[in-house]
């Protein structure tokens, strides 16, 4: 007597799998939500967390110092005492070299608009052609009717008093945030250490640490010695062209190098705007630009990869990415911790999800035309070639250690006769 199997009903399968599409649709929903959540708590949260992460990053990046001077036999609260006073004494050295040249821009500023709206006075002919256009494509779609824009009478200074104790609380609360981090961040580490129930988790988050510690604080130190350099060869290349307040133009190339992209072209557009209000001739107006964008092109293609490294580089599309998205949540300060949180991001996921190269078990032998790339997609390839033979070698393996239906220990033997 044998037993025949049962078959599984299509219905039944069916309604399994869709019971799974259903519950992988809800566990998206619920990141989808938890992601939306986020992005409003960095919103509403910007006053208390924009100021809390620039003072957390800051502090990883005088960490080293603080580290030095506590060598010395200072004790912590005092090291992050004087940690805190470096870097007042750092922005105030930048003020001082903002203050004076700026204002002198600033009341030479009526004299620049002017001249700028007579050198934009030859695009008003394509301005007027573009309104005309947009005025036959309203008739076409019937809406003919002005739009009616309503200028609010609000006073500069007005808005500037209501600003300000925001700022002076934002700026209080990054003084506390890195002073209490710096003299207590050997106190955080043993802290979360403690948390951390096995052996494995202790040693993965040690690593992050250090990790962190290293990334940020060597990141941030190269940048600021290289964003000294390019402030200086701004400084002498605007003094070598005649352009002038030189000194003016090298601080504000080196504070806007922070922001990779961004603050370059900021440069560029203000560089290009003052060319064009102060000078006559195309040569004079584009030499500030190109003596700048020259200067640029050699930091970042020989001096940043050479001192910061090939394992500090990220992917030039995440960090846009990351920049866009800081800058559109918290303004200005998320711009400057946009790539410290991308090298904290990447520690943490490299230590939480190790991963494994793909390099195969017999590389690729490049040839004399292969190209960087090429090898690596090569090798890329063969690596899944050799994935896909050995999970169907373990597949046949697995079939020929399977026993025949009705052979197995449990199977039940015909009667005879």
């Amino acid at each position: 007597m044998s037993q025949n199997p049962v078959k599984a009903d299509p219905a039944e399968m069916n309604e399994s799998q869709f019971e799974r599409v259903l519950n992988n649709a809800a566990r998206l929903a619920v990141v989808g939500i938890g992601f939306a959540v986020l992005l409003m708590v960095l919103q509403a949260g910007q006053v208390f967390l924009a100021p809390v992460t620039l003072a957390i990053v800051i502090g990883l990046m005088f960490g080293p110092v603080a580290d030095r001077v506590e060598s010395w036999g200072v004790p912590p609260a005092l090291s992050a005492g004087v940690v805190v006073l470096l870097l007042l004494a750092v922005i105030a050295g930048f003020a001082t070299l903002f203050a004076v040249p700026l204002s002198e821009w600033v009341a030479r500023a009526p004299l620049i608009w002017s001249k700028l709206q007579e050198q934009l006075a030859n695009l008003r002919e394509p301005l007027e052609s573009i309104s005309a256009f947009q005025a036959q494509i309203g008739d076409v779609l019937g809406s003919g009717g002005a739009m009616a824009v309503t200028v609010e009478d609000s006073s500069a200074v007005t808005g500037v008093a209501m600003l300000a104790p925001a700022a002076l609380a934002q700026v209080a609360i990054f003084l506390a945030s890195l002073y209490f981090f710096v003299a207590t961040r050997d106190h955080i580490r043993m802290s979360v250490l403690s948390m951390c129930v096995t052996r494995r988790m202790r040693w993965r988050t040690a690593h992050v640490f250090r990790d962190v510690e290293f990334k940020v604080s060597r990141f941030l130190l190269s940048v600021t010695m290289i964003n000294f350099c390019v402030g200086t060869a701004v400084t002498l290349a605007m003094w070598a062209i005649g352009m002038p307040s030189p000194l003016l133009w090298g601080a504000m190339a080196a504070v806007l190098n922070y922001v990779p992209y961004v603050g370059q072209a900021i440069m560029i557009t203000v560089l290009l705007a003052v060319g064009l209000g102060t000078q006559t001739d195309l040569l004079a107006i584009l030499l500030p630009v190109i003596c700048y964008a020259s200067i640029n092109f050699v930091e970042g293609q020989i001096f940043t990869p050479h001192f910061i490294g090939r394992t500090l580089t990220l992917n030039p599309f995440i960090i846009f990415l990351s920049i866009t998205f800081w800058i559109w949540a918290w303004g200005p300060v998320g711009g400057l911790v946009a790539v410290p949180t991308l090298l904290i991001a990447q520690s943490i996921i490299a230590h939480a999800l190790p991963s494994k190269p793909v390099m195969p078990r017999r590389p690729v032998r490049r040839t004399r035309n292969m190209s960087d790339r090429e090898e690596l997609l090569a090798n890329a390839a063969q690596a899944i070639r050799e994935q896909r033979q050995d999970e169907t070698g373990e597949e046949r393996k697995q079939e020929r250690m399977v026993p025949p239906r009705g052979t197995g220990p449990t199977g039940i033997e015909p009667s005879a006769g």
